[in-house]
């Protein structure tokens, strides 16, 4: 019976921790593809898990920092969703790369035009999105889910430091320290150059070794030709000695 007992607590224990640890796996999150790093450009992706077991997710709207403006904001195609884009005039333009720009993107929707994300399910929403600020650590965007059932889940509330993770946390995106050289995306070019050079170098040795190789088996043959003319020789010289 005692034994009975504990098992019994273990479950009800294990079944409160799982309960009680749901809400902080299961929301609306961003993670680039990579890194982001300030002042270039990324790949993200906005996570969206369904939290109902008797609804689907049918809309996803995600808002934009105003305080970090972001004039390029590319969404990729998903089958059985529609996207929109929703630009507006900044009050203080931008300058990227010489040129101003008055408006960014506010807000990207995503809607189902099928089943949408069904219980037990996740969609990933990608977005390549800059060029990424440079006097911040991270974007705080705050995104609204919506159900087909109405019902409509608010994940806008910002992770204040030194605090616990709040009921509905805001997507954050942590950003990486900038490029040294200045070049986005100059390593992934090194890189080609590198793999280029390395695979020239692999072919000289290959080159050397297969001539080294070859020129083995020509020494080894002349030596067993050289061998046999000797060991003929001198069975003939034997002949002719026996003759004498």
């Amino acid at each position: 019976m005692k034994a009975t007992r504990i098992a019994a607590a273990g479950v009800v224990a294990a079944s409160a921790v799982l309960v009680l640890s749901a809400p902080a796996f299961a929301h609306v999150s961003v993670q680039p593809e990579g890194e982001a790093a300030k002042g270039g450009y990324a790949t993200v992706n906005f996570k969206v898990p369904n939290e109902r077991d008797d609804a689907s997710t049918t809309k996803l709207e995600v808002s934009f920092p105003a305080d970090h403006p972001l004039a390029s904001v590319m969404p990729q195609p998903i089958d059985g969703w529609s996207v929109k884009v929703t630009k507006s005039k900044l009050a203080k333009p931008l300058t990227l790369h010489g040129e101003k720009i008055d408006e960014a993107v506010t807000k990207v929707t995503w809607t189902a035009t099928g089943k949408g994300v069904e219980p037990g399910f996740f969609q990933k929403f990608p977005l390549s999105i800059g060029a990424l600020p440079e006097d911040t650590d991270e974007l705080v965007f705050k995104a609204l889910q919506t159900y087909d059932n109405k019902e409509v889940v608010r994940w806008i509330e910002p992770q204040k430091e030194g605090q616990e993770e709040p009921e509905n946390p805001a997507p954050a995106l942590a950003l990486s320290a900038a490029s040294t050289d200045g070049h986005h995306g100059s390593s992934t070019a090194e890189d080609a150059s590198d793999t280029s050079k390395s695979a020239a170098d692999s072919s000289t040795e290959a080159s050397s070794a297969d001539s080294s190789d070859t020129t083995a088996r020509v020494l080894g043959i002349v030596g067993i030709v050289v061998g046999v003319a000797g060991v003929a020789y001198g069975v003939l010289a034997g002949r002719r000695r026996t003759s004498a």
